[in-house]
């Protein structure tokens, strides 16, 4: 894919990109110029394209390892020799910072690289079927095979690596994919779907449909050949598809208002407050791990809080072209603009705005608050922006119960060298992980990644992804 800006790039279904048709089109995050047009799949393209992934299974089951893993480690190789490449195209279409988008892509090639290794590693178990009297000479043995086609819908924020997180797994799992990205950012999902075509994966095992909301909710509820809905975004839309899939398998990861609790024995205030501003507002806290509540230790609470105010201010905020560039735009200006309501909606309610909060188009600088109270959008829902609330506690029973009063629950990060205070926190906070010593940001790819409450169901994470695209078979054999 040659991408120009203004020119109409096609979906892709059975190997071959497919032009005609109503074109969407795709504008900067940044400064709302045309990155390009892309071709809305229909309907009737998405029964196609469920019709050629039911095909390609027999085939699909016939790779052997060796093959699968070949055709993932050179996906790998691809997205390194086209890094940059890559990059550009997060920048444009979702207004990534480019040293975050490169970053993104070397992720994306640990995603893949994992998923060759776990393939190589997984294998299957025998159990001794001779345990009692009568049954000498049985022995079993479990095995692992496809579910079957997956519907993965993806969203804007990583559109690379949030699709390699879904594309891979199943890939090493021999299941056809139908991949249904963000209106926002097709591009980047179809350019790596050109990669993997060209490492040797059959073109009727993958379709990258750019369709509509509607029609990507008709294939999870009315398409039965579609055995496992994979979808990332929102929790309202993630719960309502899970609602009409019906006996299909659901992995749902969803949003998060991830919070940090920092106790006054740390020893590093300074490092500990670059990395919350770092977590909260890189990529304009566009991340459902983006830190969005820190509860502080009131001995350290002030000193803490003048730190991530300073730590924020060296912030580099502006055009995601631009190297030093570590907070850009919003993803739309409307984004923008419910951002902005929020916080004077807060500072109405009597909290307090320290510093940012200022908006200019798509992009606000970054904001802190305090004095900020459960009720309040800010604390209670998922801000998907550069705000972060920082408040005293005297009790640390109190903290644990103020990061549990919400209805997400996907990762919290705790910096203390306490013992008792990190089993504590581990046996009693209400979250898919606990991170020690970092923020709640932090995640490295091949761990299990995935929240409790409305934060999501299931894991993802390459081994939990295939396990999860997966089922365990028995085979029981007699002697002969």
């Amino acid at each position: 894919m040659k991408m120009r800006p203004g020119t109409q790039t096609g979906f892709l279904l059975c190997g071959k990109e497919w032009t005609e048709g109503e074109a969407l089109e795709v504008r900067s995050p940044w400064d709302q110029g045309l990155v390009g047009r892309v071709t809305i799949a229909t309907r009737a393209d998405a029964r196609q394209a469920v019709h050629h992934a039911v095909a390609s299974l027999r085939r699909l089951r016939a790779l052997p390892r060796w093959k699968r893993r070949e055709i993932l480690e050179d996906v790998a190789a691809a997205l390194i020799e086209q890094k940059e490449r890559f990059a550009q195209l997060i920048v444009a279409e979702a207004g990534k910072p480019i040293r975050l988008a490169r970053v993104e892509v070397d992720r994306a090639v640990l995603t893949f690289k994992t998923a060759a290794e776990v393939l190589s590693q997984m294998g299957g178990e025998s159990i001794p079927l001779d345990l009692m009297e009568g049954n000498e000479g049985r022995w079993g043995l479990v095995q692992r095979f496809p579910l079957g086609p997956v519907l993965a819908i993806t969203p804007f924020n990583f559109p690379l690596n949030l699709v390699a997180h879904k594309v891979a797994p199943a890939m090493a799992a021999c299941c056809p994919v139908i991949l249904k990205p963000a209106s926002q950012t097709p591009f980047t999902a179809l350019a790596l779907g050109e990669v993997i075509l060209k490492a040797g994966w059959p073109g009727e095992a993958l379709a990258v449909l750019p369709l509509s909301n509607a029609d990507a909710a008709w294939l999870a509820e009315k398409e039965d050949s579609i055995k496992l809905v994979s979808f990332t975004g929102s929790a309202k839309v993630g719960w309502e598809l899970k609602a009409h899939s019906g006996r299909k398998r659901v992995l749902l990861e969803l949003g998060g208002n991830a919070a940090l609790i920092v106790c006054a024995d740390w020893p590093d205030l300074d490092e500990a407050a670059v990395r919350t501003a770092r977590a909260a507002f890189n990529y304009a806290g566009q991340s459902c791990v983006s830190v969005q509540r820190v509860f502080v230790e009131r001995a350290v609470y002030q000193t803490f809080l003048w730190k991530v105010v300073e730590a924020a201010s060296r912030l580099a905020v502006g055009d995601p072209l631009l190297e030093a560039t570590e907070v850009g735009p919003l993803i739309l200006p409307r984004d923008a603009e419910r951002v902005e309501s929020w916080i004077k909606e807060a500072v109405k309610g009597g909290a307090k705005l320290v510093t940012g909060g200022e908006r200019h188009g798509s992009v606000v600088t970054p904001a802190i608050l305090t004095a900020t109270a459960p009720g309040m959008k800010l604390r209670d829902e998922e801000v998907f922006g550069p705000v972060v609330v920082i408040e005293p506690f005297d009790d640390f029973e109190e903290a644990l119960a103020d990061v549990n009063h919400s209805k997400y629950g996907l990762q919290a990060g705790l910096l203390t060298r306490d013992a008792g205070r990190i089993f504590t926190a581990y046996r009693e906070l209400e979250v898919g992980a606990l991170i020690v010593g970092d923020t709640p940001s932090w995640r490295l790819d091949p761990m299990p990644f995935g929240g409790v409450k409305d934060s999501g169901l299931g894991r993802e994470g390459i081994r939990s992804a295939i396990e999860e695209m997966t089922e365990p078979r028995m085979l029981v054999m007699a002697e002969l």
